[in-house]
């Protein structure tokens, strides 16, 4: 099915914006733009709604009602039950609240895996249990191909992994990894899963349900909403673990893991990702599921475009594999030099990206690249045009 990005466009506002025209945005890994349905929860929850929620009163009747909403239909997007799902301020925090949680419940002398290839919020939080006597395993990847390899992974578990952690895809390698599959490996080994789903979900929201892990973590800010970190957590795990919020709330399940109270109106804007899923599905004449393919269907053929004219160039390395189909539309650049200056000249020619190490410092290293030289990063979403990548692409050959 064939994407109406006339259609798609229109419903994000900065496309229309006098400020950013002819700018091309290529940092879309770091935060997307926000759709209008997100933006019109928010300016009413902010003018109609900011009282206390859940409250007698009608204002805070239906702020109360807005919040609710946000978390059953993202639940129901991600195939989970509506209590399996928590909000938070930033996925690297829910992050956080979720390493103290099984550092309260595991042993010293039992271990978990973390790789290499993850953003900094997924690795971090995990390797810090070691001080509590945690044994930490690293599932290293290959250092020329960027990839995890799953026997890497067998040949790390064994009755005393209580947990893996490893991301959907990698921030800087791009390469989806096959979630079931490695789900499947820990669960057999008796391990729950963990999976970053940052990079991932901007490009069509998984069906966490099916997939099976145990958490799965994504943003908001990077898939079209506000500032906000959602946590699914299934119920077999979120109630094994011990409770981080008040002790009064323990009872809840999708208040376990929130210690600090909620910023309302941001959980209510949450629901403007699912309207603007449901005005997609209708508009593709699609159903949910089928919004995920439609935008990768376009990511994929204006990715490959991409990859195919990049990989001909010797002034640069790809991090990761140069078949779209494999990865996100997230690709990181090894020019052997500084990256950030190569970004500032980009933006001369109207493109909007960024040289840095992307708190993937590791798996940088591990590739053999210097992470104060960085990576230069381009990526984008299901809205951007052909036209926009060959203005990269023209770019590129100016300034390199």
């Amino acid at each position: 099915m064939t994407i109406d990005i006339d259609w798609v466009r229109a419903q994000f506002p900065a496309f229309s914006q006098p400020s950013l025209k002819g700018q091309a945005f290529f940092e879309n890994a770091g935060g997307s733009y926000t759709c209008q349905p997100v933006i019109d929860r928010l300016t009413r929850f902010y003018t109609e709604r900011k009282v206390q929620p859940y409250g007698t009163f009608e204002a805070s009747r239906l702020g109360g009602e807005e919040m609710d909403e946000a978390r059953r239909r993202m639940a129901a997007i991600l195939g989970v039950e509506t209590d399996e799902l928590s909000f938070g301020p930033s996925t690297t925090q829910n992050t956080y609240v979720l390493a103290q949680a099984f550092g309260q419940m595991m042993k010293p002398g039992e271990a978990i895996i973390v790789t290499n290839q993850d953003h900094e919020a997924n690795s971090g939080p995990w390797r810090r249990l070691a001080e509590r006597g945690i044994e930490v395993r690293e599932w290293q990847i290959n250092p020329e191909t960027g990839k995890l390899e799953i026997e890497k992974l067998e040949a790390l578990l064994d009755e005393r992994v209580r947990l893996v952690c490893f991301p959907h895809c990698s921030n800087v390698v791009g390469e989806i990894n096959p979630v079931v599959e490695i789900t499947a490996a820990a669960h057999a080994a008796g391990a729950f899963v963990c999976v970053d789903g940052v990079s991932y979900a901007p490009h069509g929201f998984a069906d966490v349900g099916h997939m099976g892990p145990d958490i799965y973590l994504f943003s908001a800010y990077k898939t079209y909403g506000p500032h906000q970190g959602l946590m699914v957590i299934r119920r077999a795990l979120g109630e094994l673990l011990p409770n981080q919020g008040h002790y009064f709330n323990g009872g809840t399940l999708y208040k376990r893991f929130t210690p600090a109270g909620p910023d309302h109106a941001q959980v209510a804007a949450c629901a403007g990702m699912a309207d603007y899923v449901d005005a997609f599905a209708a508009h593709h004449n699609t159903d949910t599921r089928g919004v995920h393919g439609v935008m990768r269907d376009h990511e994929t053929q204006l990715l490959q475009h991409m990859l195919d004219a990049l990989r001909g160039r010797n002034d640069l390395r790809i991090l990761g594999p140069t078949e779209a189909a494999r990865r996100a539309p997230t690709v990181a650049l090894d020019l052997g030099r500084a990256a950030k200056p190569v970004a500032q000249e980009l933006a001369k020619h109207g493109i909007m990206t960024a040289g840095d190490d992307f708190y993937a410092v590791r798996a940088l290293e591990a590739m053999g690249v210097d992470p104060a030289k960085g990576v230069l990063r381009l990526s984008f979403t299901h809205y951007t045009t052909r036209a926009e990548i060959d203005q990269a692409l023209s770019a590129l050959d100016a300034v390199l």
